[in-house]
């Protein structure tokens, strides 16, 4: 088996084709939905406002690995159904969590892209797994985890198979508590230089609050992120899960239109 698969190749950065939508090339990607699949009428109405603003990809899970087993879990197969169901009307790719390496296959078949949650960036089985289905995966650094060991997460995904994979990083634990995790922006910097790979930034999982959320964002794009992964809420008051850092869908039009300027003075840009 082949080593070293996140050397670049011919010294460039892989763009990856998902559908009409281009990671890791010139457009910033804009990710954005509920933090967890509720009904159908949810998801095609943050779809629909969502694409609005931008977003090209919805996120929504239908698994959801919870602290507490007396949490909400998720709707599981059901949820992916309502994610398919969806989507014949906002049009959007589509992207859930999975957790388990026995489900891979059923949520490959319901949405556009999977991917692999904090806690699951050093489950091995699940990375190999992940690796044989060929869906794009985004994998999220784990919250105590170093850029080097994220770094060969991926490296097990594409070493079984799978080349389309897209860097997350969504916070690291440290002593700080005003904030749910750190963000760390300095690994976005380390990955571009040690990789080929998309890499998106997840601030809502790093601040677990949204009066913050709009400069997270700014920074993300200063760094150089090629994307941003954003928990967004048609009625975040009611969502059954992580609702402290739920966005409303007006809340992160607004914020995506304060992203195009920024995007477009460091010779990117994001359309809206």
């Amino acid at each position: 088996m082949s080593k070293n698969l996140l050397t670049a190749p011919n010294g460039g950065k892989t763009i990856l084709e998902v559908g009409p939508v281009r990671i890791g090339g010139e457009e910033i990607v804009l990710i954005a939905g509920p933090c967890a699949v509720e009904s159908e009428e949810q998801l095609t109405q943050s779809g629909l406002h969502l694409k609005k603003a931008g977003v090209s990809i919805l996120r929504a899970s239908a698994y959801k690995p919870r602290t507490s087993p007396y949490s909400f879990q998720g709707h599981g197969l059901e949820g992916l159904k309502m994610h398919k169901e969806a989507q014949k009307k906002h049009g959007l790719l589509t992207s859930s969590e999975v957790m388990d390496p026995r489900l891979v296959q059923e949520a490959a078949e319901h949405v556009d892209i999977l991917w692999i949650g904090a806690r699951n960036m050093q489950n091995f089985d699940l990375l190999k797994e992940v690796g044989k289905c060929g869906k794009p995966i985004i994998l999220k650094r784990g919250a105590s985890a170093t850029v080097e060991e994220w770094i060969m997460s991926a490296e097990y995904i594409m070493a079984h198979g799978n080349p389309n994979v897209i860097l997350c990083e969504r916070g690291i634990r440290t002593f700080e508590t005003s904030t749910r995790y750190t963000l760390d922006l300095s690994a976005v910097a380390m990955a571009r230089l040690k990789t080929h790979l998309p890499i998106i930034v997840d601030p809502s999982h790093a601040a677990g609050r949204t009066d913050i959320l709009d400069v997270l964002c700014k920074a993300a794009i200063a760094i150089g992120a090629d994307g941003l992964i954003v928990e967004a809420h048609p009625n975040p008051k009611e969502s059954v899960c992580d609702a402290a850092q739920a966005l409303s869908l007006e809340q992160f039009e607004e914020i995506a239109k304060g992203l195009k300027p920024l995007a477009e003075s460091v010779g990117r840009k994001i359309c809206l």
